[in-house]
């Protein structure tokens, strides 16, 4: 157990709920590995209360945070600068702060993402893929996803989400600049949806439905669209086993959850405020097997 001293540097996770979060567990044992005098701890912060908690941490100068859907959105206007990644995905999970107060946002859910295919044997390199969801995590995987060779990708979001225009012009972007073919489609078009994953290599449910308390819920009203040659992934970790996984291994699917998502995108944020990388096998040995 770390000994909180006079001096050590705090960081931490924002969000509601937050209990549930295993990122404590990880970043508190990669300092206590490497000798670091800092603590991570969560705080239970909704879109209500995030800018009086940001001024907040600010003022008490923590060293950074980490923030969980839909403070992703949120964060932006409240910040003093963004990396390039974060302008272009519009979206933050990572915050630096500098000693004299100023605020840096990143994002490395996409990195975290492709990091943990690749972990569990899926090269998205040159292939075609279905990302249902438009939030924060949903952003970043699409822009990741195009930068690391996806062949093709075919967003499904609401109709009436909010967050539609910002997924139309991230499509616009990776039309316009990369050589991957990227799309925008309904999540209410369950006929183009059963006809696009019938020729693609992976899906990947990129939203918060099947999170738990709502484990009883899937983003696919109709299983019978997955088929034996799909690979699923699920970016939640509680419960690892969601309905959509389970129903994907009824079905033959090679499935994968978000706790290695949440490993290797942890340890992009512990390198940005640090400057060392995580221990990962460590951490990989002690809470994710």
């Amino acid at each position: 157990m770390n000994t909180i001293t006079g001096t050590t540097g705090l960081t931490a996770l924002l969000g509601s709920p937050v209990s549930h979060s295993i990122s404590p567990l990880m970043h508190n044992e990669a300092f206590r590995l490497l000798g670091i005098d800092s603590v991570y701890l969560c705080f239970d912060v909704t879109e209500e209360t995030l800018e009086e908690a940001v001024r907040g941490l600010r003022a008490c100068r923590i060293r950074g945070f980490n923030l969980t859907m839909p403070l992703k959105n949120r964060i932006v206007p409240l910040l003093d600068d963004l990396s390039p990644e974060a302008r272009l995905i519009g979206a933050v999970n990572t915050v630096v702060v500098d000693p004299d107060g100023r605020m840096t946002g990143y994002n490395t859910d996409g990195i975290g993402f492709v990091r943990s295919a690749r972990d569990a044997g899926h090269d998205i390199t040159g292939k075609k893929l279905v990302l249902m969801g438009a939030g924060g995590a949903a952003t970043a995987i699409c822009a990741q996803a195009a930068l690391s060779g996806a062949a093709e990708i075919h967003q499904f979001v609401r109709s009436q989400s909010r967050f539609r225009d910002r997924a139309e012009a991230l499509i616009r972007t990776i039309n316009d600049t990369l050589p991957c073919r990227a799309c925008l489609h309904d999540n209410e078009d369950t006929e183009t949806l059963a006809q696009v994953l019938g020729g693609s290599d992976m899906l990947i449910n990129a939203t918060s439905v099947g999170m738990a308390p709502d484990t009883g819920t899937s983003i696919l009203p109709d299983p019978s669209v997955l088929h034996p040659g799909l690979t699923v992934a699920d970016i939640i970790y509680n419960p690892r086993r969601t309905l959509l996984l389970r129903q994907a291994e009824d079905a033959g699917c090679a499935v994968f959850n978000g706790m290695y998502m949440l490993l290797y995108q942890g340890a992009e944020a512990f390198r940005l405020w640090t400057g060392q990388e995580m221990p990962v096998e460590e951490i990989r040995m002690k809470y994710f097997r």
